[in-house]
């Protein structure tokens, strides 16, 4: 059985979750740069996670050409048989990227994916037909391979044996505090090829092949990102890995609040607590104006605000301090408090003009499997993505708020003034006649009959837990909608239809 990696390859082709910096195409076998960008990548100067090598596939402008050169299978033999012997001889330490083939339009390509490595910085040959040629650093300056000098060498060379954290074996746990189970959804989830042969591989093969186990084969560990993403409880290695959302209804001096505590997997406590956050404690407006058709429309706080905020502090905090991630939400704000605050090369005056750009990750590992699981774009979008959102809702502006030292960072979104006493009489809250303004927007998408990802693509909402209960669920009770087969609820060929009624409040609405 070909091997595969645990990538989504339309997204490695499209640069759909994958940076184009983190990818090198190549056309065809070119031993000496394809060595290049293989230091290159295990050197991780930005910290990203390292990056693949598309042999096979050539480019033009930072995109792929498709349909691909292609490589025959003599080929691809040959050349991995090659990459052995680069791995041990032509760069130092050794090291050795794993590699899978794909058909991509009725062609073979080769994939080389290579992670940051641990016993960085790594050098290569310059030239590899002359046996007396120099060694050199090498580093991804955007979407090029180039060799590193002056300050960037210095800094690489600083980076000795600095692996991290995230990134780095956990030797007080072993392979059966991974869940196959959680690695073999994740797969699925993100669409990944590996998927199918997943189920025949032990916990740490596959393990392995996701990069999330290492160590020689007769002492293997399961590294901190695997334990994060793929135990059912990570805390019980790393303390106050959680998320606390606390409700104020009186504000903070007063005597009532509500608390809900999220553990478990990152990936999934992210989710549950955005949708826990959405269920519970986001309302829409709706106010209807005498001078004009438009009905005016707002959120307390818009929910892609909440989820950058939230996904945020997941990425960037730290998982060696004993100190939760607390939302907390008052009448006046929300707010997202973790630790420890950014980098000190980041200027505060830039964080909140939506200009700073971290030069280095933290996390470089979880940041992948989120951006892998669509809950994060990377590469420093989500504070200019808040700020957005936030105007186009009409709120506040968010402030963004660090101490001195960077000890903690802490995210205010205001409550829309809509929803702090100056809105006038004539609003009716989230209801307009007997129709919210969630099921108002699912009946204006309707067409024919359309399945529930199809209806909640066309919403651009993420989430199904909140478009089921805000959206889907409400306009079924009300009669707006029907099931094609209401026999069978969970059918996987269920869709939905206007019902008479459906309609006729559509026809009345336009009117």
């Amino acid at each position: 059985m070909t091997p595969k990696l645990p990538i989504n390859l339309d997204s490695l082709l499209r640069h759909r979750t994958i940076e184009s910096e983190r990818v090198e195409y190549k056309t065809g076998w070119n031993p000496e740069a394809v060595l290049h960008g293989i230091c290159a990548f295990a050197n991780d100067f930005h910290n990203l996670g390292g990056g693949y090598v598309v042999v096979g596939v050539g480019e033009q402008d930072g995109q792929p050409v498709l349909p691909p050169a292609g490589l025959q299978p003599a080929q691809i033999d040959s050349i991995q048989k090659e990459l052995l012997n680069l791995g041990n001889a032509a760069i130092q330490p050794p090291y050795h990227p794993l590699t899978a083939t794909y058909e991509v339009q009725g062609k073979l390509i080769l994939v080389l994916w290579v992670p940051g490595g641990e016993t960085r910085p790594y050098k290569a040959r310059i030239r590899l037909g002359d046996k007396k040629s120099d060694w050199a650093f090498y580093l991804r300056k955007h979407t090029s391979t180039v060799r590193a000098k002056g300050a960037d060498e210095r800094e690489l060379l600083s980076l000795a044996a600095t692996v991290p954290f995230d990134d780095r074996y956990r030797q007080g746990a072993s392979l059966t505090d991974l869940s196959p189970h959680l690695m073999r959804e994740f797969l699925q989830e993100i669409g990944s090829e590996l998927t199918a042969e997943a189920a025949t591989l032990d916990t740490e093969a596959l393990g392995r092949r996701m990069n999330v186990v290492g160590g020689p084969a007769e002492m293997a560990f399961p590294k901190n990102v695997g334990l994060l993403f793929f135990n059912e409880h990570p805390e019980q290695f790393f303390p106050a890995t959680q998320i606390d959302v606390v409700y104020f209804p009186d504000g903070p001096g007063g005597d009532r609040f509500e608390e809900k505590e999220f553990r478990g997997p990152l990936g999934r406590i992210a989710r549950d607590a955005v949708d826990y956050i959405a269920r519970n404690y986001l309302k829409e407006t709706v106010i209807k104006h005498p001078d004009r058709p438009q009905a005016e429309r707002f959120w307390n706080y818009p929910l892609a605000a909440i989820e950058e905020a939230v996904v945020n502090a997941v990425y960037h905090r730290s998982y060696e301090i004993r100190e939760p991630i607390e939302v907390r939400i008052t009448p006046e704000e929300l707010m997202v408090l973790s630790f420890p605050g950014p980098d000190r090369s980041i200027r505060m005056e830039d964080l909140q003009a939506g200009r700073a750009v971290s030069r280095r990750y933290r996390n470089r590992r979880i940041g992948e499997f989120l951006k892998e699981l669509d809950l994060t774009e990377g590469r420093s979008t989500g504070i200019p993505k808040i700020l957005r959102v936030m105007r186009a809702n009409g709120s506040p502006a968010p402030v963004f708020e660090s101490d001195d030292e960077r000890s903690s960072f802490l995210i205010r979104l205001p409550v829309h003034e809509g929803f702090a006493g100056e809105v006038t009489p004539e609003v009716t809250g989230e209801v307009t006649g007997e129709v919210t303004g969630e099921v108002e927007r699912l009946l204006g998408v309707m067409e024919g009959e359309m399945k529930r990802t199809e209806i909640q693509a066309a919403l651009a909402l993420k989430h199904e837990d909140h478009f089921r209960e805000a959206y889907l669920r409400p306009a079924l009770d009300e009669g707006f909608i029907e099931m094609t087969i209401p026999d069978k609820p969970r059918s996987r060929l269920q869709k939905y239809r206007l019902t008479g009624k459906g309609k006729a409040w559509l026809q009345e609405r336009q009117k």
